[in-house]
């Protein structure tokens, strides 16, 4: 069994892996840590579920906060005597990265993009719901060829309160009508429907480019967003763990 962590801007989300069957997950806040703390914590979630240092033979990350990977790759080396595999440069991936800066694209839309490749073949696109919203694409050769990146649900609701003197923090949930007939339903037929206005587009346009693909929803508000997008063919919540045990066995059968 491996360790699979993916580091975002909001949560770290943590997977214990057989294979590519998740065995166990944790989510904690994206805070930065000292070794020492992030190694505590690390034993801990494992301890909860029984897991000893020793029964885990490998660990693999994905991160977009720089900061925090630093901490957390020290803490898999001193607490749980394991040497991590960061995505990123020099790791294969088994797919080829057609944009224009390959550096810039997120570690974590490559791994999403090679998990559903490897799940649902291609064309293939990959709408995350996480603190951005983003739209990945992977053409019918098994390349990476680019996508959208929108300000996440949770993102626009926070800077609509904060911008705004009198309209007030909502719930991001499914109205019961579009049509709101008071000021939090207003907001929340708003976010909901403009969101699924935002993705549904979206996915359109890049089906359309793609000359058609399937699409696949993951990310905290996938369940929420994606069953009123007609396009979108699958959820699947742990798409970004799945990839990260993809990767890893990749890269130990190559090494």
């Amino acid at each position: 069994m491996i360790l699979v962590i993916d580091v975002g801007n909001t949560n770290i989300v943590l997977g214990i892996m057989d294979g590519e069957e998740v065995a166990r997950t944790f989510r904690v806040s994206t805070t930065e840590r000292t070794t020492d703390e992030t190694g505590v914590l690390l034993l801990t979630l494992l301890g909860h579920v029984g897991f000893r240092p020793g029964s885990l033979h490998g660990a693999i990350i994905a991160s977009v906060v720089p900061s925090v990977q630093y901490s957390l790759e020290k803490a898999l080396r001193r607490y749980l005597d394991l040497e991590p595999l960061v995505v990123g440069r020099g790791v294969k991936t088994g797919m080829k990265i057609r944009t224009d800066n390959p550096r810039e694209v997120g570690a974590d839309r490559i791994v999403n993009a090679v998990a559903a490749w490897h799940r649902y073949g291609g064309p293939v696109i990959i709408v995350d719901f996480g603190t951005a919203t983003t739209v990945d694409c992977v053409n019918d050769k098994c390349e990476y060829v680019g996508g959208a990146i929108a300000p996440g649900l949770q993102i626009a609701e926070e800077a609509l309160f904060s911008r705004t003197a009198k309209l007030p923090r909502v719930e991001v949930a499914r109205p019961k009508t579009p049509i709101g007939t008071n000021t939090v339903a207003a907001i929340q037929s708003g976010l909901f429907w403009g969101y699924v206005g935002l993705v549904d587009n979206l996915v359109r346009r890049c089906q359309d480019t793609l000359g058609g693909a399937e699409v696949v929803a993951t990310g905290g508000l996938s369940n929420l967003i994606a069953p009123e997008v007609p396009a979108i063919g699958h959820v699947d919540g742990w798409l970004t763990l799945r990839g990260l045990a993809q990767i890893y066995a990749r890269n130990a059968d190559e090494a």
